[in-house]
């Protein structure tokens, strides 16, 4: 009699364990669907789940070669040395100056590139926000063939105390 109820008990757990499973796999599933952009004319939810899995395959491919491409694109923008050489037909040439001034928990950038180096600016303040920097005003002069922009930050409370060296080592680093 104890043998019969080992036996019950232990094909009770198996069935709860598979139980278990199956419905860990349908949540999954489930997030893996939600993952995937899908065309608004067809309904995720209707595809069988072999069809769904078939359209995250697809669609996790497209990405890769997505990347693929932006990288190829990136590497004929930059050049050997590492810094963009070419950016709609401009060659950079002029030097990038940036200085990066503390005042308490408040930080200032300035940036001296030259007209074609207008993705400085924007990579500069990719940097500040994720040092997490709140940025509280940007702006620029240009002054013939230079332009001065101006970064004003704030460094957040949860930030590091290591944050405008981080911002400072990032930028000039950034810039050679």
């Amino acid at each position: 009699m104890n043998t019969n109820s080992s036996k019950s008990v232990s094909k009770t757990d198996r069935k709860t364990i598979e139980k278990n499973r199956r419905n860990h796999m349908k949540g999954l599933y489930s997030q893996l669907n939600s993952l995937v952009h899908h065309d608004v004319s067809s309904s995720r939810d209707s595809l069988p789940l072999p069809d769904q899995i078939d359209e995250a395959t697809k669609y996790i491919k497209k990405l890769e070669e997505n990347v693929m491409n932006l990288k190829e694109k990136k590497d004929s923008l930059v050049g050997v040395d590492g810094k963009y050489s070419n950016i709609r037909g401009y060659s950079l040439n002029s030097p990038v100056q940036i200085e990066v001034h503390e005042k308490g928990s408040a930080v200032e950038v300035i940036l001296v590139t030259g007209l074609e180096c207008q993705f400085v600016f924007t990579e500069a303040m990719r940097i500040v926000h994720e040092e997490h920097a709140e940025v509280v005003n940007a702006s620029y002069s240009v002054v013939g063939t230079t332009v001065f922009h101006s970064i004003h930050a704030k460094i957040r409370e949860d930030a590091t105390s290591h944050g405008v060296a981080r911002i400072t080592e990032r930028l000039k680093k950034f810039a050679l």
